[in-house]
Protein backbone atom coordinates (compact mmCIF):
# COMPACT_ATOMS: atom_id res chain seq x y z
CA UNK A 1 0.00 0.00 0.00
CA UNK A 2 1.53 3.36 -0.86
CA UNK A 3 0.41 7.48 -0.04
CA UNK A 4 -1.67 6.99 -3.28
CA UNK A 5 -2.24 11.16 -3.61
CA UNK A 6 -1.29 11.32 -6.91
CA UNK A 7 -4.04 13.42 -8.45
CA UNK A 8 -6.13 13.85 -5.06
CA UNK A 9 -7.78 17.79 -5.11
CA UNK A 10 -6.48 18.88 -1.36
CA UNK A 11 -7.64 21.77 0.43
CA UNK A 12 -5.24 23.75 2.89
CA UNK A 13 -6.35 26.98 5.16
CA UNK A 14 -3.22 29.14 6.96
CA UNK A 15 -1.35 27.90 3.59
CA UNK A 16 1.48 30.35 3.57
CA UNK A 17 3.95 30.19 6.20
CA UNK A 18 5.51 27.51 8.86
CA UNK A 19 3.44 24.43 9.13
CA UNK A 20 1.02 25.79 6.21
CA UNK A 21 4.05 26.32 3.84
CA UNK A 22 4.88 22.43 4.34
CA UNK A 23 1.61 21.13 4.15
CA UNK A 24 1.26 22.55 0.57
CA UNK A 25 4.73 22.09 -0.84
CA UNK A 26 4.45 18.23 1.12
CA UNK A 27 1.20 17.46 -0.50
CA UNK A 28 1.78 19.23 -4.00
CA UNK A 29 5.24 16.97 -4.12
CA UNK A 30 3.07 14.08 -3.24
CA UNK A 31 1.15 14.57 -6.60
CA UNK A 32 -1.66 16.18 -4.89
CA UNK A 33 -3.51 19.29 -6.73
CA UNK A 34 -3.24 22.12 -4.07
CA UNK A 35 -5.36 24.88 -3.25
CA UNK A 36 -4.33 26.89 0.03
CA UNK A 37 -5.03 29.94 1.09
CA UNK A 38 -3.49 32.49 3.21
CA UNK A 39 -5.37 35.92 5.36
CA UNK A 40 -3.08 38.61 4.59
CA UNK A 41 -0.49 39.60 1.94
CA UNK A 42 3.42 38.80 2.94
CA UNK A 43 6.37 37.71 1.55
CA UNK A 44 6.05 34.29 2.79
CA UNK A 45 2.70 34.23 0.72
CA UNK A 46 4.29 35.45 -1.96
CA UNK A 47 7.82 32.96 -2.03
CA UNK A 48 4.84 29.66 -1.24
CA UNK A 49 3.39 31.04 -4.69
CA UNK A 50 6.44 30.54 -6.71
CA UNK A 51 6.87 27.67 -5.25
CA UNK A 52 3.86 26.11 -5.87
CA UNK A 53 4.29 27.23 -9.27
CA UNK A 54 7.72 25.08 -9.74
CA UNK A 55 6.09 22.29 -8.13
CA UNK A 56 4.73 19.56 -10.36
CA UNK A 57 1.18 19.88 -11.61
CA UNK A 58 -1.48 22.35 -11.30
CA UNK A 59 -1.58 24.69 -7.71
CA UNK A 60 -3.16 27.56 -6.74
CA UNK A 61 -2.58 30.06 -3.62
CA UNK A 62 -5.33 32.56 -2.40
CA UNK A 63 -6.28 35.11 -0.26
CA UNK A 64 -8.72 34.14 1.97
CA UNK A 65 -10.02 34.67 5.46
CA UNK A 66 -11.46 31.57 7.22
CA UNK A 67 -13.19 33.26 9.72
CA UNK A 68 -15.34 35.49 7.47
CA UNK A 69 -18.33 33.08 6.08
CA UNK A 70 -18.43 34.87 2.67
CA UNK A 71 -15.14 34.42 1.97
CA UNK A 72 -14.80 30.45 3.19
CA UNK A 73 -17.83 30.27 0.54
CA UNK A 74 -15.71 32.23 -2.05
CA UNK A 75 -13.27 29.63 -1.34
CA UNK A 76 -14.80 26.44 -1.70
CA UNK A 77 -16.28 28.10 -4.51
CA UNK A 78 -13.23 28.37 -6.36
CA UNK A 79 -12.54 24.72 -5.16
CA UNK A 80 -15.46 23.43 -6.74
CA UNK A 81 -14.93 25.54 -10.25
CA UNK A 82 -11.09 24.24 -10.37
CA UNK A 83 -11.54 20.65 -8.95
CA UNK A 84 -15.09 19.48 -8.97
CA UNK A 85 -14.69 17.83 -5.73
CA UNK A 86 -12.18 17.78 -2.69
CA UNK A 87 -9.58 14.58 -1.37
CA UNK A 88 -8.69 16.03 1.78
CA UNK A 89 -9.42 19.47 3.36
CA UNK A 90 -6.67 20.12 5.88
CA UNK A 91 -7.67 23.18 8.51
CA UNK A 92 -4.45 24.75 9.87
CA UNK A 93 -5.14 28.28 10.13
CA UNK A 94 -4.64 29.62 13.39
CA UNK A 95 -3.05 32.44 15.89
CA UNK A 96 -2.17 32.96 18.75
CA UNK A 97 -1.27 35.51 21.97
CA UNK A 98 -0.32 34.89 25.60
CA UNK A 99 -2.55 36.78 28.17
CA UNK A 100 -2.83 36.57 31.65
CA UNK A 101 -6.84 35.26 31.91
CA UNK A 102 -7.84 37.73 33.81
CA UNK A 103 -6.71 40.50 31.42
CA UNK A 104 -8.55 38.63 28.47
CA UNK A 105 -10.60 40.84 27.14
CA UNK A 106 -13.88 39.16 24.70
CA UNK A 107 -12.31 40.84 21.56
CA UNK A 108 -9.01 38.50 22.12
CA UNK A 109 -10.90 35.37 22.82
CA UNK A 110 -12.81 35.54 20.05
CA UNK A 111 -10.15 36.21 17.53
CA UNK A 112 -8.23 33.30 18.74
CA UNK A 113 -11.47 30.83 19.00
CA UNK A 114 -12.76 32.13 15.37
CA UNK A 115 -9.55 31.36 13.79
CA UNK A 116 -8.88 27.93 15.15
CA UNK A 117 -12.31 26.30 15.79
CA UNK A 118 -15.03 28.64 14.43
CA UNK A 119 -13.08 28.64 10.89
CA UNK A 120 -12.67 24.62 11.02
CA UNK A 121 -16.34 24.58 11.57
CA UNK A 122 -17.23 27.06 8.40
CA UNK A 123 -14.67 25.52 6.41
CA UNK A 124 -15.61 21.53 7.15
CA UNK A 125 -19.42 22.68 6.84
CA UNK A 126 -18.98 23.89 3.59
CA UNK A 127 -17.02 21.65 1.92
CA UNK A 128 -18.98 18.78 2.83
CA UNK A 129 -20.73 18.58 -0.30
CA UNK A 130 -17.76 18.57 -2.17
CA UNK A 131 -16.25 15.76 0.22
CA UNK A 132 -17.20 11.99 -0.71
CA UNK A 133 -16.18 8.77 0.00
CA UNK A 134 -12.70 8.13 1.62
CA UNK A 135 -12.06 11.93 1.77
CA UNK A 136 -9.83 12.87 4.86
CA UNK A 137 -10.58 15.78 7.04
CA UNK A 138 -7.41 16.57 9.09
CA UNK A 139 -7.31 19.55 11.67
CA UNK A 140 -3.98 20.72 13.10
CA UNK A 141 -4.43 21.31 16.65
CA UNK A 142 -1.63 21.28 19.73
CA UNK A 143 -0.35 19.27 22.62
CA UNK A 144 -1.54 22.53 24.29
CA UNK A 145 -4.82 21.18 24.57
CA UNK A 146 -4.21 18.56 26.81
CA UNK A 147 -0.91 20.27 28.91
CA UNK A 148 -2.92 23.18 29.31
CA UNK A 149 -0.62 26.00 29.23
CA UNK A 150 -0.41 29.32 31.46
CA UNK A 151 -1.37 32.40 29.43
CA UNK A 152 -3.00 30.89 26.54
CA UNK A 153 -6.26 29.68 27.72
CA UNK A 154 -8.35 31.29 24.61
CA UNK A 155 -5.77 29.43 22.56
CA UNK A 156 -5.82 26.18 24.48
CA UNK A 157 -9.43 26.53 24.64
CA UNK A 158 -9.58 26.53 20.54
CA UNK A 159 -7.44 23.45 20.14
CA UNK A 160 -9.54 21.44 22.55
CA UNK A 161 -12.60 22.23 20.97
CA UNK A 162 -11.00 20.67 17.61
CA UNK A 163 -10.99 17.33 19.46
CA UNK A 164 -13.95 18.05 20.56
CA UNK A 165 -15.50 18.46 17.16
CA UNK A 166 -13.55 15.98 15.26
CA UNK A 167 -14.48 13.12 17.40
CA UNK A 168 -18.23 14.12 17.10
CA UNK A 169 -17.55 14.67 12.97
CA UNK A 170 -15.80 11.38 12.59
CA UNK A 171 -18.99 9.31 14.33
CA UNK A 172 -21.13 11.40 12.53
CA UNK A 173 -19.61 11.26 9.00
CA UNK A 174 -18.21 7.77 8.99
CA UNK A 175 -21.08 6.47 7.52
CA UNK A 176 -20.59 8.55 4.28
CA UNK A 177 -17.13 7.38 4.56
CA UNK A 178 -15.42 10.34 5.39
CA UNK A 179 -12.40 10.34 8.04
CA UNK A 180 -11.77 12.84 10.58
CA UNK A 181 -8.85 13.35 12.89
CA UNK A 182 -6.29 16.34 14.30
CA UNK A 183 -2.00 16.26 14.10
CA UNK A 184 -1.54 18.26 17.63
CA UNK A 185 2.23 19.34 17.55
CA UNK A 186 4.45 19.94 20.06
CA UNK A 187 7.28 22.86 19.78
CA UNK A 188 8.16 23.16 16.47
CA UNK A 189 11.21 25.49 14.87
CA UNK A 190 9.22 27.19 12.19
CA UNK A 191 9.07 31.05 11.65
CA UNK A 192 7.63 32.10 14.54
CA UNK A 193 10.25 30.85 16.71
CA UNK A 194 13.11 31.58 13.92
CA UNK A 195 11.95 35.52 14.31
CA UNK A 196 12.79 35.51 18.09
CA UNK A 197 15.60 37.68 18.98
CA UNK A 198 18.77 35.06 18.70
CA UNK A 199 18.88 35.02 22.96
CA UNK A 200 15.18 34.31 23.64
CA UNK A 201 15.41 31.74 20.56
CA UNK A 202 18.57 29.45 22.10
CA UNK A 203 16.46 29.49 25.66
CA UNK A 204 13.20 28.59 24.04
CA UNK A 205 15.09 25.58 22.00
CA UNK A 206 17.45 24.09 24.99
CA UNK A 207 14.50 24.45 27.30
CA UNK A 208 11.65 22.87 24.71
CA UNK A 209 14.37 20.51 23.66
CA UNK A 210 14.96 18.96 27.17
CA UNK A 211 11.61 18.48 27.82
CA UNK A 212 11.27 16.22 24.87
CA UNK A 213 12.25 12.65 24.62
CA UNK A 214 14.01 13.00 21.11
CA UNK A 215 16.10 16.17 22.77
CA UNK A 216 15.07 18.42 19.72
CA UNK A 217 12.34 20.99 18.85
CA UNK A 218 10.07 19.25 15.63
CA UNK A 219 9.88 20.72 11.93
CA UNK A 220 7.65 21.39 10.31
CA UNK A 221 8.12 19.17 7.52
CA UNK A 222 7.35 16.52 9.84
CA UNK A 223 3.78 17.71 10.89
CA UNK A 224 3.34 17.20 7.12
CA UNK A 225 4.31 13.99 7.04
CA UNK A 226 1.71 12.83 9.36
CA UNK A 227 -0.84 14.64 7.18
CA UNK A 228 0.33 13.10 4.03
CA UNK A 229 -0.30 9.41 6.14
CA UNK A 230 -3.78 10.71 7.34
CA UNK A 231 -4.95 11.76 3.62
CA UNK A 232 -3.84 8.36 2.27
CA UNK A 233 -5.41 5.17 2.14
CA UNK A 234 -2.43 3.60 4.71
CA UNK A 235 -4.58 5.54 7.80
CA UNK A 236 -7.91 4.02 5.51
CA UNK A 237 -8.94 2.75 9.26
CA UNK A 238 -8.30 5.26 11.30
CA UNK A 239 -10.49 8.49 12.65
CA UNK A 240 -11.74 10.34 15.28
CA UNK A 241 -8.41 10.22 16.54
CA UNK A 242 -5.45 13.23 17.33
CA UNK A 243 -2.22 11.94 16.33
CA UNK A 244 0.53 13.58 18.24
CA UNK A 245 3.37 14.61 16.50
CA UNK A 246 5.26 16.44 19.33
CA UNK A 247 8.97 14.26 19.92
CA UNK A 248 7.41 12.69 22.84
CA UNK A 249 7.25 15.84 25.53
Amino acid sequence: MELDLIGKHVLISGGSRGIGRALALAFAHAGARVLACHRDPSPQADRLAAELKEAPGEHLLVQADVTDPTQVDRLLGQARERFGGLDVVVHNAGVISHVPFAELEPEEWHRILDTSLTAAYLLVRGALPLLGPGASVIAVGSRAARAGIPLRAHYTAAKAGLEGLTRSLAKELGPRGIRVNVIAPGVIDSDDTKALPAERRAELTARYSAMTALGRLGRPDEIAGAALFLASGLSSYLTGQTICVDGGI
